[in-house]
């Protein structure tokens, strides 16, 4: 090994002298612990520093490699400090003279960047202090501050833009002091890098050498060299730290490498530093590791190591080896992403993640329950044989882990199928979220909270229904049950809870009304207020639209409700709580509930439950004290029933009762006349109202009342005559008006905050107000509002030759001012002839021409096109047509959303006919499927597949005869709809199209189609926001966007609209196909693929059957019947889902729901007798029978033989010669019995005092880890009895030499593990130093 010095070149000697980076350098204070991909650092004591590293170590360098190991950043430092030490006192002048001229660049770049972070300090402090002159300017009177104001403003807008530039020079400055200007090291060096302080890859080779800065890396060498590093001997931690970091960053650079790797070597290296004294070096051999794993054939080799061993010894350590342990646990977490790695976990590496997973306090608890309940996914059978269930149960049970949902998941896929669901106990594994709800002594509130979280999304899948839905729905009604318990967190939970399930908005009225407003008028005002101007805009959509499964599912969820007492229990509530918002929200619960049942209940299950007997029995026992509170609550109900009633939802949709449209007629009638009671006001209430509003006796904005101001706008200044008076007799429009001109620095200066959007929809009733008058229109036209946005327009127009310093419509200002609230009042006036002339008079559409032309400012481009009114013919659509086409990728998408409204909006004449003005914008999205972008046709695609709801805008789409077929399976959807009308079908069959497409279906589409209908559903199920139970804002909008939550198109249920295509699926015989598949492989449950196959088929039956030309179909193949069967009766859970979704798409048909009545089936129906597609069985308890399953205990189960570390299991009666290390393995069995536990452990403890020679036998140690591996024992324990025996002994196991004596067991010490000691001992450490440091004097 010495002679290794001797042949080390010049170049390299001098290498090895240079002395290492001080141990301040922020890479090596970069990261406190553990870093998942920027290595380890081990602890540095102050005794390192003062440690000498001698030169028999560094004749240890291998070939070139420097002695500081290179690492990553972030990285744990590997700095040797000890190296001035050293002889050539020549060399020694040289680095020092460059370190020192590195420290003079370094400080004064330090100098640089510290200078600029000083101005950056003072330009905050101007900016602040401007701010705060501003605020205080704005509370005095507006004329007499205007020039001090702009000086103010002129300050703070430079003081914005030096702080900008600022932070770039000092981003430039952090920069360039992190990339070195002159290459330091040798190629050798490159290949190891060096200490962080390297520069990235792609920044070295932009300079101009960067062929010498960079040299080409050769991995295979970097890999020989870095191994031939770990073989140096007597080393501290962090050099081994080092070359570990070094070597998976290595794995980083060329994944490939892994699989070049010798194993002889490679391994003998790990097995070295795993079992180092170190925990720093163990915890870097478990990551190099973890990055060498490449496939199963890898995983094979690693285990040949005896890792299985280690892992254990690793994880049963205390909270001091936490670095370690957690690598270990993530050394086993990378065999689950190994395709069938989940075979080359050990029973015995289970049963230890098992035991950390039980203490609640342990660190790694969360990962070690995430760890179990992926192996729980991949091999239910080893988790339960190694006693990994228990864990997750607890966890679920007591509430200690924070994310239940994800825990009961894992749970939730096992039970779908019976072969996966035999491992877990019926009725048990999900019912134990259910505890902290009926224990009511030891609940906490913050348990509750997230079990309620875990239940809901158990209740939103179908095998979590079933579950718990056993022994007579035991668990759901222990739950409603819970109401009754007089804990207020508990009901406010279950009651919210009650609310996501049953997927209950509540009304806008909602807040004011919980929070004890009366119930007057909000259905009258302000929910139809909200909901008046969308009425033009709803979509009439026809008969067998879309089915709405979420709908489906909530009427099963409501009858379960029902059954299991949810009424009664409410109502309990309402009567019995003090709390009088509970009492507010049970009663709004009650009343949402019975109109929701009376919508989607059949009427056998609905009409009883609208009647509320126990309410009215209690309220009619004049006696009683309890009959006022009673009656109280029958008002309450009542009242928020009518509420409710007025306020339905506008526009009529399937699933909507047609009292509910009804009902909207009634409100525009009553709202009309409430209009016009407003605008005519008499003299006296005008003159109150404008003296209320604050306008004329404050020029201060802000002290104005804007909700009196709308009022007015909204209200009388409708009336022309109390218009002139507003202009002539008083400073009201004058000063609303100027409040509004931007150069008047008022509106456009405010800062755009939800609060303060009240004046941006004042603004828009303002010029919708002005517009609607003769008098209006001429102040409008004489006033400076419409010049000043104009000329703010021509500071955006490159072509204007108006210029300005900050323009108003800067991106900055738009997006934190209100300076973008100028466009809605443009959009306002651009809905209106009259404002259409003003725009074009001052040449406003001429600059937006200009603007979208030359495409610099796309924030600007977007705001116009989003609020711009495209209803009249003119220059908005001109403009739209001209983004659309001339527009860069994301403004033709923009632009192509824009058409959406446009495209579906159909509006109500007077006599009651369907107006639709759609097709100017139809044509332009047929027009965009010929846009060389995928993703603007694919936007078009789904805003026509959406227009196509409508026969008649569908009839005219196919008049337009788009070609998709350079669009493939994304125009594939929009073909599909066409099918529905003949028109349709005979474009698509001179097409040659249909019958393609039927054989593709048949053929496979079919079975495809189950992933994306089960995509979609899975999408529609998941809460996209968070719980806002009240949420009420000027952002409703936005929270109502439309989620693509859409049932994707179904071929057969488009081809049976039709008589054609009804015609030809007789012809083909495909029906028969399907219903016999159904017969013969419905209620198998074994073969995924023939599940796959059925659902396949069960889609495309009920896809046909709810149409009515489709529906005899199912008479004449009788296949209604087998899938009523497998609704009710089937093993797997999720097929019985799919029938039952199926069963209500037959039922939209009318012969499909005579066909389900006959086997029980019911749905409601509109007065005129068409389904609304939601069926549920009359006897909940058919559908809902999940029979009781054996579950398999761990003794049944027989495990792979790569799942065991020991193959032999420890014998039952224990076999041992040696009298002392026979009652060691009895108290080992004894530690099992809590009976005899803590004299086990006395007794075992006293063994260890006498050093018992048992505990340096390798053959004891190996049945000791027979008993850990095949039962239970908690950490602690596993700690206690490992930490027995002595330390060399996990050596000679891991090595596989076992012998049976002390004698053996030391001399095989001394003989094989040499380097080992030295890499784990301290003491021998410093002996190997001073040693080689004396030899080299």
């Amino acid at each position: 090994m010495l002679s290794t010095s001797a042949s080390a070149t010049p170049t390299q000697k001098s290498l090895s002298s240079q002395p290492a980076p001080s141990t301040n350098s922020p890479v090596a204070t970069s990261r406190p612990s553990l870093d998942r991909d920027g290595g380890l650092r081990p602890p540095t004591t102050a005794a390192d520093g003062a440690r000498a590293m001698s030169s028999s170590a560094i004749s240890y360098a291998t070939r070139g490699a420097s002695l500081n190991p290179s690492q990553p950043p972030g990285s744990f430092s590997s700095d040797l400090r000890g190296q001035a030490l050293q002889s050539r006192a020549g060399s020694r002048a040289d680095v020092y003279g460059r370190d020192k001229l590195d420290e003079e660049e370094e400080s004064v770049a330090e100098n640089a960047i510290n200078a600029l972070k000083d101005s950056l300090s003072r330009e905050m402090k101007i900016k602040e202090g401007s701010e705060n002159m501003l605020e205080a300017l704005n509370a005095k009177k507006a004329k007499q501050t205007k020039e001090q104001r702009q000086r103010v403003e002129a300050e703070l807008t430079a003081s914005n833009t030096r702080i900008k530039q600022l932070r770039q020079k000092i981003t430039d400055a952090q920069r360039s002091k992190a990339t070195p200007s002159t290459p330091t090291r040798s190629r050798n060096e490159g290949l190891l890098r060096s200490d962080g302080v390297r520069s990235p890859p792609s920044a070295s080779r932009s300079g101009a050498g960067s062929d010498l800065d960079e040299p080409t890396e050769s991995p295979t060498y970097a890999l020989a060299e870095t191994l031939q590093a770990l073989e140096v001997e007597g080393m501290p931690p962090e050099y081994y730290v080092g070359c570990a970091n070094n070597l998976v960053d290595l794995f980083k650079r060329h994944p490939t490498l892994k699989y070049d790797l010798v194993w002889s070597i490679f391994g003998d290296r790990m097995q070295v530093m795993l079992l180092s004294g170190s925990r720093e070096v163990v915890a870097s051999g478990y990551r190099m590791l973890r990055y060498s794993i490449s496939d199963i054939a890898s995983l094979k080799k690693i285990r040949s190591l005896n890792t299985d061993f280690m892992v254990v010894v690793s994880l049963a350590k205390d909270r001091k080896a936490d670095v370690e342990r957690e690598q270990a646990l993530k050394f086993v977490r990378a065999f689950l992403d190994v395709k069938d790695g989940i075979r080359e976990v050990s029973r015995a590496v289970v049963r230890t993640i098992a035991a950390v997973a039980e203490q609640v306090e342990d660190r790694l608890r969360p990962i070690c329950l995430e760890t179990l309940a992926e192996i729980l996914l991949r091999d239910p059978a080893l988790l339960v044989a190694s006693g990994g269930l228990v864990p997750l149960s607890e966890a679920l049970g007591e509430g200690t882990y924070k994310s239940p949902e994800s825990l009961s998941a894992a749970f939730l896929y096992l039970l779908d199928s019976p072969h996966t669901r035999r491992y877990l106990r019926a009725g048990y594994e999900l019912e134990v979220l259910f505890t902290a709800f009926t224990d009511a002594l030891f609940s906490y509130e913050t348990v509750v909270k997230q079990n309620s979280k875990a239940i809901a999304s158990a209740l939103k899948s179908w095998s979590g229904l079933m579950t718990l839905s056993m022994y007579n729905f035991r668990a759901i009604g222990s739950l409603i049950s819970s109401l009754i318990l007089p804990n207020p967190a508990i009901r406010d939970t279950v009651i919210d809870l009650l609310y996501s399930l049953l997927r209950i908005k509540p009304p806008a009225w909602a807040t004011s009304y919980l929070a004890g407003r009366r119930l007057t008028t909000y259905g009258r005002v302000t929910t139809l207020k909200a909901s008046t101007p969308n009425k033009d805009e709803t979509v009439y959509e026809d008969d067998g639209a879309d089915q709405n499964f979420v709908e489906h599912y909530t009427a099963l969820l409501l009858a379960i409700f029902i059954k299991a007492g949810m009424m009664p229990n409410l109502l309990r509530v309402a009567q019995d709580t003090d709390d009088p918002t509970l009492k507010r929200k049970t009663t709004l619960l009650i009343g949402e509930t019975l109109k929701l049942a009376s919508r989607i209940l059949p009427p056998s299950r609905s009409s009883e439950l609208q009647l509320l007997p126990e309410l009215f029995t209690a309220a009619s026992k004049f006696k009683d004290e309890a009959h006022f509170n009673a009656t109280g609550i029958v008002y309450q109900i009542s009242s928020v029933s009518r509420t409710l009633y007025r306020s339905s939802p506008t526009g009529y949709a399937p699933g909507y009762l047609p009292s509910s449209s009804m009902l909207e007629n009634l409100g525009n009638a009553e709202e009309t006349p409430k209009a016009n009671s407003l605008v005519n006001t008499d003299d006296a209430t005008f003159r109150q109202l404008l003296i209320d509003s604050g306008v004329l006796g404050h020029s201060n904005p802000s002290k104005w009342n804007w909700d009196v101001v709308l009022k007015i706008i909204e209200g009388p200044l409708m009336n022309g005559k109390r218009l002139e008076e507003a202009i002539k007799a008083s400073k009201f429009a004058k000063r609303i008006v100027g409040f509004y001109r931007p150069f008047k620095f008022k509106f456009s200066e405010i800062k755009n905050t939800r609060n303060t959007q009240k004046y941006v929809r004042v603004g828009c009733a303002l010029i919708h107000t002005l517009l609607q008058t003769a008098e209006g229109t001429k102040y409008l036209v004489d006033n400076k509002l419409l010049r000043q946005i104009a000329e703010c327009l021509a500071q955006c127009d490159p072509t204007s030759g108006l210029t300005a310093q900050y323009p108003m419509f800067s991106k900055d200002r738009l997006t934190d001012t209100l300076c973008g609230g100028y466009f809605p009042m443009l959009g306002v006036l651009s809905g209106d002839p009259r404002g259409l002339q003003m725009l074009e008079r001052w040449r406003i559409f001429n600059m937006m021409y200009h603007i979208v032309d030359f495409k610099q400012r796309p924030d600007l481009i977007k705001l116009l096109l989003a609020n711009l009114d495209y209803s009249l013919q003119g220059h908005p659509r001109v403009l739209l047509s001209k983004a659309l086409t001339a527009g860069t990728k994301e403004m033709r998408i923009h632009a192509t959303t824009m058409l959406r409204k446009y495209a579906t909006r159909q509006r109500v004449a007077p006599t009651g006919q369907l107006i639709s003005d759609s097709k100017w914008a139809i044509q332009l999205l047929v027009t965009q499927l010929y846009d060389p972008e995928v993703e603007v046709c694919a936007t078009a695609v789904k805003i026509l597949e959406k227009a196509c709801n409508s026969k008649a805008l569908l009839e005219y789409i196919v008049e337009c005869r788009p070609a998709l077929d350079h669009l493939g399976e994304i125009g594939a959807p929009l073909l599909l709809r066409f099918l529905s009308t003949s028109i349709g079908y005979h474009y698509l069959d001179g097409l040659d199209y249909i019958s393609n497409e039927m054989d593709d279906w048949f053929l496979g589409r079919n079975d495809a189609y189950v992933g994306l209908i089960e995509a979609s559903l899975a999408r529609s199920f998941v809460d996209t926001q968070e719980d806002q139970p009240h949420r009420l804002s000027i952002y409703e909008e936005d929270l109502d966007i439309e989620q693509d939550n859409h049932v994707p198109p179904h071929f057969y249920r488009e081809l049976s609209r039709t008589k054609e295509g009804c015609k030809l699926l007789e012809d083909k015989g495909h029906f028969e196909e399907f219903a016999s598949t159904i017969r013969e492989y419905g209620m198998q449950s074994e073969d995924p693929e023939l599940i796959t196959k059925v659902k396949g088929c069960l889609w495309a039956v009920g896809n046909v059957g709810s149409m009515e030309l489709g529906a005899p179909f199912l008479e004449s193949t009788d296949v209604v019947e087998h899938i009523v069967k497998i609704a009710e009766s089937h093993d797997v859970m999720s097929l019985r889902g799919t029938a039952f979704f199926v069963l209500g798409l037959i039922s939209r048909s009318t012969h499909g729901l005579e066909i389900l009545s006959e086997y029980g089936w019911e749905s409601n129906t509109t007065p005129l007798g068409m389904s609304l597609g939601l069926c549920v069985p009359s006897n909940l308890s058919k559908l809902l029978s999940c029979t009781p399953w054996k579950h398999e205990i761990p003794g049944s189960i027989r495990l792979l033989d790569t799942q065991k570390t020991i193959l032999e299991p420890p014998e039952v009666e224990i076999i041992e010669d040696d009298e002392t290390n026979r009652r060691i393995l009895e108290l080992m069995t004894e530690l099992g019995n809590m009976v005899l536990y803590k004299k086990a452990k006395v007794e075992l403890s006293q063994l260890r005092h006498n050093k018992a020679p048992g505990f340096r036998q390798p053959a004891l140690f190996r049945k000791v880890l027979a008993l850990l591996e095949c039962h239970h024992y908690r950490l602690t324990d596993r700690h206690l009895v490992i930490e027995l025996f002595d330390k060399s002994v996990l050596r000679h196991i891991v090595y596989g030499e076992e012998g049976s004596d002390d004698a053996e067991s030391s001399s095989g010490d001394e003989q094989r593990t040499e380097r080992q000691r030295s890499v784990s001992d301290p003491a021998e450490l410093e002996k190997i130093s001073l040693q080689a440091y004396q030899s080299s004097i």
